[in-house]
């Protein structure tokens, strides 16, 4: 939701010198409606081992970066930590800007105890691979959050009632804080 862009945000994406975005596609659309022409590169999965010394050099020479990724919070699930923790390495700040966070969002609204949380992110998507997985989460006694690509989703409905049982109670955010945002409450059997 745009609405959801804080003023801080804004400020930090219009004054920096780059901005590093997971898709630069998808973020020029959210930097246009705010009127942002910040220089934007990539910083994705598969260039940012390689790209983390580069922006480190940037920084030593005084320029200012932002991250940002495409639908959640930079280094949780995202791209991220490795630049982090090349530019932690390198002895400079590192300021985090808060915004909207799918975990704390799910959490907020799943009716279920969030002062112990088990936060995995993305299950591996070899089927046995995640079915260990499960079952050893299914093991813990706190909460688990997961995340889940659009186009797995029915094979971890269907894995679920075997890893879990049955009768865990288990809540799908869908969508969150966005257009078409929808959630999803009930067993693992029922859902």
């Amino acid at each position: 939701n745009l609405q959801d862009m804080t003023p801080r945000a804004r400020d930090v994406l219009q004054q920096v010198d780059l901005i590093l975005a997971e898709d630069t596609r998808h973020s020029r659309q959210l930097l246009q409606h705010f009127a942002i022409s910040t220089n934007m590169q990539s910083l994705h999965q598969h260039n940012e081992q390689g790209k983390a010394a580069q922006i480190v050099t940037k920084l030593q020479e005084g320029a200012s970066v932002a991250l940002i990724s495409d639908a959640g919070t930079p280094a949780i699930s995202d791209p991220g930590y490795l630049l982090v923790t090349a530019v932690a390495k390198a002895g400079l700040m590192v300021r985090p800007i808060p915004g909207v966070c799918a975990i704390a969002t799910a959490l907020s609204v799943a009716g279920m105890p969030a002062n112990k949380f088990m936060f995995y992110g993305f299950l591996p998507t070899k089927t046995q691979q995640r079915q260990t997985v499960l079952h050893e989460l299914a093991e813990l006694p706190e909460t688990v959050v997961l995340y889940e690509a659009p186009h797995r989703i029915i094979a971890l409905l269907k894995a679920l009632p075997e890893a879990f049982g049955e009768q865990r109670e288990i809540m799908i955010g869908r969508e969150m804080c966005k257009y078409y945002e929808s959630f999803y409450r009930g067993t693992s059997a029922e859902i």
